[in-house]
């Protein structure tokens, strides 16, 4: 049990040193961030969707945004297509791939932001609604397991975790990158400081992760990753 344990741990820091070691990661990041800070400013709502693990994901980040994540502040504007009357009635009615599609093409409208999240890249259901959602004027965000799979052509910016294995460590990236996500939205609204959000995590007595509060917003998603990493140090 013991060499399970570390050995998970170690696994899930090396992904996490490939994935913010790429510069690449830190635009696309911030690529979305900018794309949903720009919706919420103007009026606009974020959507989100997934099957299974990824669902839940959604639904994350869409709480984290009606609610709350680290302080007190207004709720923004976010769904997560998960109500699940309303998805058995279309994928009884209609098929099971047209179930996140339908809701876009009802309640989203050009301005949102549409974040699909599919650790093959390939889930059939995002990609209609993926589709959907840019004849419709949204702007589209896709968090996935591997690059350049199908959602890439119907997407504005993709961020993908390091290829593994198994989907569990896509779905450990997703959510450091759905939580580093709702602190560049609540800074870039103004709902938050730039403090709060690069807040130095101590790990021990000995041990720190110093965060210089005039960050910029790149250095501010490499200290949210760096400061998963030195939790598991």
């Amino acid at each position: 049990m013991d060499r399970i344990i570390r050995n998970n741990f170690r696994e899930m820091s090396d992904v996490l040193h490939s994935f913010i070691g790429d510069e690449d990661n830190v635009a696309r990041i911030k690529a979305a961030a900018t794309m949903m800070i720009d919706a919420l400013k103007n009026g606009h709502k974020i959507i989100s969707c997934g099957n299974g693990g990824s669902m839940c994901d959604a639904s994350h980040f869409s709480e984290e945004l009606l609610a709350r994540f680290r302080r007190n502040r207004i709720a923004l504007p976010a769904v997560a297509i998960s109500d699940p009357s309303y998805i058995t009635c279309v994928g009884n009615d209609y098929g099971f791939d047209q179930i996140f599609s339908r809701y876009v093409e009802a309640c989203g409208q050009a301005g949102d932001v549409l974040l699909g999240i599919s650790t093959s890249g390939n889930s059939e259901d995002v990609i209609r609604a993926a589709e959907v959602a840019r004849k419709q004027g949204l702007k589209v965000v896709v968090l996935t397991g591997k690059p350049n799979g199908r959602l890439t052509g119907f997407c504005d910016v993709e961020i993908s975790a390091p290829p593994t294995r198994f989907s569990d460590r896509a779905q450990e990236i997703h959510i450091k990158v759905i939580h580093t996500l709702v602190q560049l939205i609540e800074v870039g609204m103004g709902l938050a400081d730039e403090d709060d959000a690069d807040a130095a995590v101590e790990v021990d007595a000995d041990a720190a992760v110093e965060v210089d509060a005039k960050a910029s917003a790149g250095t501010e998603v490499r200290n949210g990753f760096r400061a998963g990493l030195a939790s598991m140090s």
